[in-house]
């Protein structure tokens, strides 16, 4: 492909440090919002219908918000597996060099434009 500027070792360096980061603020994350996904409790002496609708409603979103960190985390995974195995930067699928604009974006996309789009 041509107008794709090749990946040297301060740029992995610099998207390591960046992943590293971003894990770092899904496990703050993972902390502060551990309290909205316990248990809804059902006493209906202190929560009326509603609060408990809404307690629920909380903790659906709550445990969704979780289960993207989760995946986040494996994509981050991927990708130090990747820098591990020096493929980052190249497509899983066709093995070509991802621009390095689009690792800015999202330093764990695993494929290039051509594959993403199908």
């Amino acid at each position: 492909m041509t107008g794709i500027s090749r990946m040297n070792d301060a740029d992995v360096r610099r998207f390591r440090d960046r992943l590293r980061d971003e894990l770092a603020a899904l496990e703050t994350e993972d902390a502060l919002g551990q309290d909205a996904q316990k248990v809804v409790t059902l006493d209906q002496q202190s929560v009326g219908r509603l609060s408990r609708m809404d307690a629920l409603q909380s903790q659906a979103m709550a445990k969704a918000t979780q289960a993207r960190r989760a995946t986040q985390r494996m994509r981050i995974a991927a990708s130090f597996a990747r820098m591990n195995d020096g493929e980052f930067g190249y497509c899983v699928e066709c093995g070509d060099a991802i621009p390095v604009k689009r690792l800015e974006l999202d330093p764990t996309i695993p494929t290039c434009i051509s594959c993403a789009s199908g």
